[in-house]
């Protein structure tokens, strides 16, 4: 039997229906349902992304109404993140491909690079090296390639895979002279160098909230969101490090999601500058180099909650 359906207006009220009733959780580029069905339908009939209204009434195919009312399904029944059906993700006006590789890329970093994270970088265009760490499909590096014209870029990831779906943006961006893709640990894949910005979105959610994580959420791979029983052992590692990587006047700018908390208990010594993207001032800091830690014979386990990391200036040893 067939839909009573004939225009894009008819398949964006059963998209929304659908989506209110299989309680669906957004995050990974739409906020509700709404914004979530016009996309799918939008995308699906190879429409504008931003022009909704002229095609609201527009009369469509049968096979377009199906077409739509598969991926609406999709998304409903098998609670797949929209980005991995669509293979895109859209990141402050930029298009990257993403699949289920890595991580839907997120990150309110981008939205501080447009403006070249001045005033705590005095002049972007005189910045020369760039650093991401846990890159995943590469979008930062290239926002920062963006942001930062004269810079040359390394990024860095553990996944073999992530890499590949990075590749792919950096080519699609015909920026592979200027960013240049690690595979490995954090700092360990890397020759010598010295960064004026290091920029990370790692691994933070911590134990307890990835065992409640939405659905939509376990598809993504696990490497890129479980950051330890408090979020923070990769957080840890990267801040133990970055003095050894940053120029004098560089900064280390970290997000960190929902785990302001996590991250004052177990950094509270350290002079964290929380910055103020659109979200609010919760979910990115930045530590100027002057103020980070330079351990030595000191371990990773002993930057805790128990031990915290105490106010430092470059050269101390703690």
């Amino acid at each position: 039997m067939a839909l009573p359906f004939t225009t894009v207006r008819d398949l964006l009220r059963f998209g929304v229906s659908r989506f209110t009733q299989a309680r669906l959780s957004f995050g990974h580029g739409s906020a509700n349902a709404f914004d979530e069905a016009a996309y799918l339908i939008l995308h699906t009939l190879h429409l504008p992304l931003d022009t909704l209204d002229p095609f609201l009434d527009a009369r469509l195919l049968d096979d377009e109404i199906d077409s739509v009312m598969k991926v609406i399904e999709r998304r409903a029944k098998e609670r797949i993140p929209t980005a991995y059906i669509t293979q895109e993700a859209w990141m402050h006006g930029r298009r990257f491909y993403v699949d289920e590789r890595v991580i839907v890329p997120r990150s309110f970093i981008g939205e501080l690079l447009q403006d070249g994270l001045q005033p705590y970088v005095a002049d972007p265009d005189h910045v020369t090296r760039v650093l991401e760490l846990c890159t995943g499909p590469g979008c930062l590096a290239i926002l920062a390639a963006q942001a930062f014209e004269n810079a040359d870029i390394d990024a860095v990831d553990i996944s073999a895979d992530a890499l590949a779906v990075a590749r792919r943006n950096v080519d699609d961006y015909d920026l592979a002279d200027r960013v240049t893709l690690y595979e490995g640990d954090l700092y360990v894949p890397l020759p010598e160098a010295k960064y004026e910005v290091i920029v990370t979105n790692p691994p933070y959610v911590n134990a307890d909230a990835m065992q409640t994580l939405p659905e939509e959420y376990r598809h993504e791979p696990e490497l890129a969101l479980a950051g330890g029983a408090d979020g923070m052992d990769i957080v840890r590692r990267i801040i133990r490090e970055a003095s050894k990587w940053l120029t004098e006047d560089g900064v280390l700018v970290v997000e960190i999601g929902n785990e302001r908390a996590n991250v004052e208990a177990a950094f509270g010594g350290l002079d964290l500058v929380w910055l103020s993207p659109s979200a609010g001032e919760d979910n990115v800091f930045l530590i100027q180099a002057a103020y980070l830690p330079v351990l030595t014979h000191r371990t990773a386990e002993s930057v805790t909650t128990r031990d915290p990391i105490r106010r430092a200036r470059k050269g101390s040893v703690i």
